[in-house]
């Protein structure tokens, strides 16, 4: 799949099918958006977590272990850490893979979507967080966003599902947070 493809614009539903068609994990949230399409997807795009004082709290103590064992010295997590699968018309995804248990979040490098696709094993996770671009009427949209994660071992689904069930209501609560941000965005401009 093109991560620019005028021509061949996918639903969400089938970028995850593309990039990640088992899962043991999922979340979804969504929001409605005065824009058009191609601004919100810009504004996805652009938009870094850190810019919002509550998200940077919440990753700043998710990390505050690693960098007090000093286990994690890279900069907090965020978009830019996430390889880019796809963007069309309508939809953006991104891919992480990593042991995201571990106090440093155990990244793997991942160049490319095709070296996202690859992985296939280890004691890690693949996640994939998407964003598709509804359009409800001329000047309204709905913006849902969703997250899938496939554990690639028995031991890395062990390892991920208690961290999973600790963070999924943050989780829940920065997605949310972050579908108004960029809904503040452009509804302001």
């Amino acid at each position: 799949m093109s991560t620019s493809s005028p021509g061949n614009d996918k639903v969400l539903i089938d970028v995850f099918d593309y990039f990640l068609p088992r899962y043991n994990f999922s979340e979804c949230h969504a929001i409605t958006i005065q824009g058009q399409p191609s601004d919100i997807l810009d504004t996805i795009a652009d938009y870094r977590v850190q810019d919002d004082p509550l998200i940077r709290q919440v990753i700043s103590l998710r990390e505050l272990p690693g960098r007090l064992l000093k286990h994690l010295s890279a900069p907090p997590l965020d978009l830019d850490d996430f390889t880019l699968l796809a963007r069309t018309e309508h939809t953006l995804a991104y891919g992480l893979a990593g042991a995201f248990w571990r106090a440093d979040y155990g990244l793997c490098s991942l160049p490319s979507a095709d070296a996202f696709i690859a992985t296939k094993q280890g004691d890690i996770c693949k996640l994939v967080l998407g964003f598709t671009v509804a359009p409800i009427s001329r000047s309204r949209c709905r913006l849902i966003t969703k997250t899938r994660v496939l554990c690639l071992s028995d031991k890395a689904r062990r390892c991920f599902a208690p961290y999973w069930f600790l963070i999924r209501p943050v989780s829940g609560l920065l997605r949310r947070r972050m579908l108004w941000n960029i809904r503040r965005i452009i509804e302001q401009n």
